[in-house]
Formats: structure tokens, C-alpha cells, sequence
């Protein structure tokens, strides 16, 4: 008996030697998506806000400095130095608080960089304090829109996409 006790006992350390030793198959590596191709996400929503004949262009006078510091976001952002861009922005809505257009601007380069959470957040706050109206409203819906659609929320981008059709009111029809 002893013997039958000890061949058992032999018997089960080689098979837990053996299932210790077993190869364990190697993961199967899901296949990566593709990268989308890059977007210019600035272009598609000054594109969205460009003039539909749908309002008046009212430029008020300009602070030289903030001027200056429009400029400079300018170069910065046609470079892609984005946070550059963005940094003189934020000079500029200290000298002229709450501007909408600047305000819009940011929302654009933080769309830019991927920082949707902000571009929403900057782009409400442009439509909370600009006309609602017109083209700087569909480049704030436009900017939401295509933040959350990057962001993988597709209901909101399909919200926000039928907001940018409510920015534009038909003239009276004149007989």
C-alpha cells in the first residue's frame, strides 16, 4: 500500500511539474485601429461659421494691445504652437473680459489640442455671452459638435449639430 501511496504521490508531482512547465498560449494581439486621418478641426469650424449673408459684421475699435496680442495668437497658431496661441488669448480676454470671439478662439485651439472637455466649456461660454446668432453660433455649436463626436459621445454631437442649424434665421420674404 505504501508503495501504491507512493507511486500516486510520484505520479502527481510530475503532472504538477508538467502543468507548472506547460506553455501557456500567447495572447492573441487584437489588431489596433488604424489612426484617423488628422482633421483640421480649426478649419472645419471657421468653415462652418463663415459668412452665410445671415448678419451684420459689426468690428468694434480695438485696444492696440490686445490687438497685438491677436496677432501674435495668429503666427502662434499658423506655427501649430498652439499653447502659444492660446496663452496670448488669455492675455487678451485679461484686457477685454468675456469677449466671445476670443473667447471662441480658445475653445478652437483647445479643440486643436485635444482638449474637448475645454473646448466645450469655452465654446458654451462664447455662446453664453455672444449674439446666439450667425456665424460666431455655428462655430460654437460646430466646436461642441465636433468635441464630443471626437470625444465619443454621438448623441451630444448629434444635439449639437442640430443646434447649428438654429443659428441662422431666414430673412422675412419681401414682396
Amino acid at each position: 500500500m505504501t508503495g501504491n501511496v507512493f507511486r500516486i504521490a510520484v505520479l502527481l508531482a510530475v503532472f504538477a511539474t508538467l502543468m507548472a512547465c506547460a506553455s501557456k498560449p500567447e495572447p492573441r494581439e487584437t489588431p489596433r485601429p488604424l489612426p484617423a486621418p488628422e482633421r483640421d478641426v480649426i478649419a472645419e469650424v471657421r468653415a462652418a461659421g463663415a459668412d452665410a449673408g445671415d448678419g451684420l459684421d459689426v468690428t468694434p475699435l480695438r485696444d492696440p494691445a490686445v490687438t497685438d496680442l491677436r496677432d501674435a495668437a495668429t503666427r502662434h497658431e499658423a506655427a501649430r504652437a498652439y499653447a502659444e496661441a492660446d496663452a496670448a488669448l488669455v492675455q487678451a480676454l485679461g484686457l477685454t473680459p468675456g469677449d466671445p470671439e476670443l473667447t471662441q478662439w480658445r475653445a478652437e485651439l483647445a479643440l486643436a489640442q485635444g482638449r474637448y472637455d475645454d473646448a466645450v466649456q469655452l465654446a458654451n461660454a462664447s455662446w453664453e455671452n455672444g449674439p446666439r446668432l450667425g456665424g460666431l453660433c455655428r462655430r460654437n455649436w460646430s466646436a461642441i459638435r465636433i468635441a464630443r463626436e471626437l470625444s465619443g459621445y454621438p448623441a451630444a454631437a448629434t444635439a449639437a449639430a442640430a443646434q447649428i442649424a438654429r443659428c441662422t434665421v431666414e430673412p422675412p420674404v419681401r414682396m
